[in-house]
């Protein structure tokens, strides 16, 4: 029997939610502002108000540094989450980039892996696609269709990227197709073999397995679907008693089928107020308050200040100039020249021993 963990109130209709994959951090956007919590103690860490009209959709990365929210307005806004919890709450953080090439509503956002270096699909009512580049904020493609695109999708790989439309259509578009074009434009009667038929009204959402075979998608016509996607052909139907919004697949956690597994920190009420701001008097304050690292009250560099400078020294290669890059390249050259020298001379030394070992003569 299903039991409610915890009833949240928040601030008002919360349009769109996702949670930080190292589960630390929840992100929902309720009309035009984002609101940021920390899982551990329900503390409201920052309320983000730089789009114009109601929130459609959130989503991070697969590290958690960043997250990027689509809106009814139009744009996708990258959000570097060191910076927004660093700003001061009277400040609103700038995003990291404003992707603002759609001219109808974004509808849904997907990221691909690789942290700051993963690449991010937008799609919107404008009837197009598109693939950035979180690290620069450039637009790789754009593809247009001939309907309103609501979800959008891509296989581990990044080898496809899966669109679903206003129709009920969902379209493969292969993004390793030659010859490379920034601007393309899907044409179904074209690439029917690339296209998902089955739905009845518009597809909500799209989900791919992690090995790449299988694609989920959600319909408002009360069903979800399982396809294979080799083959295009619908595996499985599960129909439901109203419009679907959301269904993705996901990795079975290890406990899930232990009937004596339970959660062993209840989730505690999320803040209505800024962190900082409220009355630490306030009753019911009192939560779990979970410490990344060692260090305690001392002074030194906080989590956050590690973790900045962990990133900066990860992702330093990408933003090097050209001439400290080839300093470092010289250096190794250098280095793997001299380790090809001596084995070298191990190798020649081997030999010669070898043969005169061989060429002995009898006695």
């Amino acid at each position: 029997q299903d039991q409610l963990q915890q009833k949240i109130i928040c601030p008002g209709p919360v349009t769109c939610l996702t949670a930080s994959p190292n589960g630390l951090y929840v992100l929902a956007g309720v009309a035009e502002s984002i609101y940021l919590w920390e899982v551990s103690n329900g503390n409201l860490l920052a309320i983000l108000n730089r789009h114009y009209q109601d929130l459609t959709c959130l989503c991070f990365t697969d590290d958690s540094s960043h997250f990027l929210s689509g809106a009814k307005d139009c744009l996708a806004l990258v959000w570097n989450l060191y910076n927004v919890l660093q700003a001061e709450p009277s400040q609103i953080p700038d995003p990291r980039h404003v992707w603002s090439r759609h001219s109808l509503p974004i509808t849904d956002l997907c990221c691909g892996f690789g942290g700051p270096l993963a690449r991010a699909a937008t799609a919107s009512l404008d009837q197009t696609a598109k693939l950035w580049e979180i690290s620069s904020g450039e637009l790789l493609l754009s593809v247009l269709f001939d309907v309103g695109i609501m979800a959008v999708t891509l296989d581990l790989s990044e080898y496809h990227m899966f669109c679903g439309g206003m129709d009920g259509s969902i379209f493969q578009v292969d993004l390793c197709a030659w010859p490379v074009q920034r601007d393309r434009t899907f044409q179904t009667e074209r690439e029917n073999g690339k296209v998902f038929k089955g739905h009845r009204n518009q597809v909500t959402c799209l989900s791919v397995s992690t090995d790449g075979s299988l694609l989920l998608s959600g319909s408002h016509d009360e069903t979800v679907r399982l396809w294979d996607i080799q083959s295009k052909q619908c595996l499985r139907t599960m129909n439901h008693k109203g419009p679907v919004t959301n269904a993705f697949i996901v990795l079975a956690p290890a406990n899930m089928f232990n009937p004596d597994g339970k959660p062993s920190v209840p989730l505690p009420k999320f803040s209505r107020h800024v962190h900082g701001t409220e009355s630490s008097d306030e009753p019911g304050t009192e939560g779990v308050t979970l410490r990344l690292g060692l260090h305690q009250q001392e002074p030194g560099q906080s989590y956050l200040e590690k973790a900045e400078r962990m990133y900066s020294q990860m992702y330093s290669t990408r933003e090097k100039n050209l001439v400290g890059d080839q300093e470092h390249l010289m250096i190794q050259v250098s280095e793997l020249e001299e380790e090809v020298s001596n084995l070298r001379k191990i190798n020649k030394d081997l030999f010669d021993f070898s043969t005169r070992i061989i060429t002995k003569p009898a006695k």
